[in-house]
Formats: C-alpha cells, structure tokens, sequence
C-alpha cells in the first residue's frame, strides 16, 4: 500500500475531454489522460483492501492494487508487466471499458471508487511511448497449427497466447481489417484503429498469420447476416480447416442487429446501428464508402439507449443532424445507485456519455409503434410511454406523440453471431443461437465437435471488449491443454 491515508487524504481525479465545439470537427479521441502526478494520486488512494474485490470485479482478474502503488511509488515498467501479465490489449479496456472493477472498489461503498481505469489507460500509453511493448515470440515451436475465426478481442487474445504457446496459428477475418467490431463497431472518436495496427504487428512478429477477407463458411446471398458478411473477397469451407488445423476456435461478434418490426419498418431511411458505424470507421481509414448514410441537416431518432445507441448519437452529431434524440423502452433509471444494496455488483443507474454531452434529447419509457412515411421515406414516428404492470410493458393511455424523423437507427442490441459460420462447423446452439460449449475447466470452451471451441460473443453472446479478452485467453489454454495434454498459459 503506497500510502496508508491516501484514501481520506486525496479525491477522485476524472480523465479531461476536449470542448465539444473543438471535439465535434473530427473523429479523432478527445479524451485528455493522467498526468504522472494525477496518476500518482489516483493510485495513493487504493486501499491495497486484504481481499480486493476489484480483482474479481474485472474479468480478466487485473491485479489492481499491485499497479496501483508501483505507478504511486513511480515504477511504471514494473506496473507495465503487472497490467501485461493478465491482460493482452489493456489500451482496449484502458479506452472503452466501462470499469466494472470501479464498481467492486471498496471504497466506493461510501465514496468515490479509485481511477482505475484511467491509471489502466496512463500505463499502457506510457509503456508504448517507452518501447517497453515489444513481441515475445516463442522459444520453441510446436509442430500445432490452430485456425482462429474472427479477429475480434478475443480471437486476437486467443490468437497471441496461442503463438507465444508455440503453436502455428492463423488468424481469419472477413473483413479487410483486424479487430472485427472493435474496429467497425466502436466509434474512432473513442478508441482510434492505428491501436489495433500496432498489436497487429506485435502479433505478426510473434508468428500470428493473418487471413483477411475471408469468409469461413458459405456466403449468404440474402438474410440478416448478408450485409456483413458478402464483404469478405473469398470463402474457405469449415471441413478445410477441420482437415488443416489440429484445432479451430470460433471468435466471430454477435452481428444480428435486434429488429424493430411495427408498421412502416420497409420505408427508406430505417438502418440498423451497424449500417452507419462501420461505414464512417471505414471512411475515416479512407475508404471510398459507396451510398454512405448521412445524418447532415436531418432530424435523426436512435432507438436503444445503451453504449451502440450512443454512439449513433456522437457520429450523428458529427455529421451535422439537426436534432438527435435517442430513445429508451425501460424507465429512467436512478441518476445514483443504491450502494449498500448492489455493491459489488454493477449498478443500474443513470450513465451520460460523451456523446449525450454533445447534444441529445433522451427519452425512457417510451416505444415506438409505426413508422411514417411520405413518398416511401420516412418521415415521423409514432410513440407511445410505457410502463410495467404486473411484470409487463403496459402502454400509457393518452401518451401518443408524433415525432419528426428523416433518419432512424435501430440500435437495440445484438441477438447473435451470422449463423453461417456456426452451421458450417455444425455445432450445437443455445436457446440464444449462440456456440453451446462450457466453460469449466476440464474441456473447457469445447463445443459439440470435436477439436472446435468457441469463445467470446459467439459463446456468451453480446458481451464487453473485456470479457472477449477473457473468453479469448482462457480458450487459448484449453486448446493448449487439450493439444499438449498439459498447458502453462494463465487463465
């Protein structure tokens, strides 16, 4: 513990933004991170608790409060390994977390929780900057090859402690770039790609191969899954990998966007979130985006009110909308949690992002009940509140409102991953349509076919970049396990 009364001695330091009128005129990051001192701080106030629930709050089981005094006591190469030794991508999670760990923070049961993820964020950019980031390429090979689909966080995790394990992996990818919907799913105004680049290398260095533009399975000529999907360049079928690989993990995201099917859903101008968020990311890269979606001069509704929702709202706004307002079917929820009640637990309670700062109405209690149009475009919505009755979503008599919309986003959440990759393999599914397969230690991550796993969004469905690095380390031991009988990977 690096000071013993830094806890009553010392508040909580929030991470800077940039002003939004400056912030709104690109797609860069604008978040403004600790200082030395500022971090110094941060890491005085950890408690060092003798049973840290901080650790098991955070899925991969990073362990606070050793970082925390070594980045107090000035040792940040020491608090580099500490961080790198249980998580592979910490400028990831140090990024777009939403720092569950913070909720499991013994001090913040009457008080404001440590910083920790931005102490996550300040040692990752300095060991970069210090060029204590370097490959570890094993020192033995294997003779096991391993195909990894999906180069999400957790077919990017799985793929590098498999290498560093000393197998040959390839790593396969339908789009055109790594990092599946960490790259085409988050905004780059809140994480920039050029961080997925440089892992990339690192990876390549320490014997990844990486595949992209291909397809595993059969394309889809139409379907939910089409639109993702037909941007792959070629296609390799599942049984050429059973018969090329000692092993094959599964990794793909959960792409099928949640439907929204009320009168009027056919008319022009309804997308799904991940129309417009991949487009921009891609025209960002530089990309020529044909028939891009435009939120310039409109009056935009974006319906779901989580993290995908939110960020319509920032990429909206930084089109220029004329209005953005983001619509929620639950009641608002508290704007603070009832401690004593939920911690250590992850509380419901009013979360603003960055992007709600920028400019947005939000509305809760409130669903939509037909789309109208004019000219086979859409040109309102007709909503009604809501409440819950008797464990049901019941509508508010006389709460029918007309509103004024030229784009709308659905962006409601995620049902599971393209079925095509799963039904190639010919695994067994959940009630969810994601992989079936356990997590227990014995055969863990295994699905119904042999020498196949699954992990990350397409085992537990739509989930955290956190617990896809998890999913996608503890994987990686299973396979080596199951492929040396024995395995010295961490969980």
């Amino acid at each position: 513990m690096g000071k013993v009364t830094g806890f009553m001695e010392y508040e909580r330091v929030e991470e800077g933004y940039a002003p939004v009128a400056e912030r709104l005129k690109h797609y860069k990051e604008f978040v403004i991170g600790l200082d030395d001192a500022q971090a110094k701080v941060q890491g005085a106030r950890c408690m060092d608790c003798g049973t840290p629930f901080c650790n098991s709050g955070c899925p991969v089981n990073n362990i606070i409060p050793d970082f925390n005094d070594l980045v107090y006591r000035g040792d940040w190469q020491s608090a580099f390994t500490v961080l790198d030794s249980t998580n592979n991508f910490p400028e990831f999670t140090g990024r777009i977390c939403p720092a569950p760990c913070e909720a499991a923070c013994v001090l913040n049961i009457n008080n404001d929780p440590v910083g920790i993820k931005s102490i996550e964020h300040a040692i990752i950019d300095r060991a970069w900057q210090e060029g204590w980031v370097v490959p570890r390429p094993a020192a033995q090979k294997t003779g096991k090859r391993v195909a990894v689909v999906g180069s999400g966080p957790a077919g990017m995790a799985a793929a590098q402690q498999l290498a560093r394990a000393g197998h040959a992996v390839t790593l396969f990818e339908k789009n055109d770039r790594v990092g599946g919907l960490l790259r085409y799913g988050i905004p780059d105004f809140k994480m920039e790609k050029h961080l997925i680049d440089r892992r990339v290398e690192q990876m390549e260095a320490e014997g990844v191969t990486v595949r992209t533009g291909v397809l595993v399975g059969a394309m889809p000529k139409d379907g939910p899954g089409a639109k993702v999907t037909n941007l792959a360049q070629e296609s390799v079928s599942a049984e050429q990998l059973l018969k090329d690989y000692d092993a094959v993990l599964l990794t793909g995201g959960s792409e099928t966007s949640r439907d929204l099917p009320v009168t009027g859903r056919e008319l022009e101008g309804i997308h799904f979130a991940m129309e417009l968020l991949p487009q921009q990311n891609r025209a960002n890269a530089g990309d020529k985006v044909k028939d891009a979606l435009s939120a310039k001069g409109k009056h935009v509704i974006v319906i779901g009110g989580g993290d995908t929702g939110s960020d319509c709202v920032g990429t909206s706004n930084r089109h220029g909308a004329k209005s953005v307002t983001q619509f929620e079917v639950m009641p608002m929820p508290p704007e603070q949690e009832d401690k004593p009640m939920t911690w250590p637990y992850w509380p419901i309670k009013l979360r603003t992002s960055s992007s709600h700062e920028e400019g947005a109405a939000r509305e809760f209690a409130i669903s939509t009940k037909e789309f109208v149009g004019e000219k086979g475009k859409v040109k309102a919505l007709k909503t009604v509140q809501v409440a819950f009755k008797d464990g049901k979503l019941t509508e508010v008599a006389g709460t029918e409102k007309d509103w004024p919309a030229d784009l709308v986003l659905l962006a409601m959440g995620f049902t599971n991953p393209v079925s095509s990759v799963l039904e190639a393999f010919g695994v067994d599914k959940d009630q969810r349509g994601n992989a079936k397969a356990s997590t227990e230690l014995a055969g863990g991550y295994a699905t119904s076919v042999p020498k196949v796993f699954a992990a990350g969004d397409m085992r537990r469905g739509q989930s955290l970049v956190v617990w896809a690095i998890r999913e996608g380390r503890q994987a990686a031991r299973a396979i080596d396990e199951y492929l040396m009988g024995a395995t010295e990977l961490p969980r």
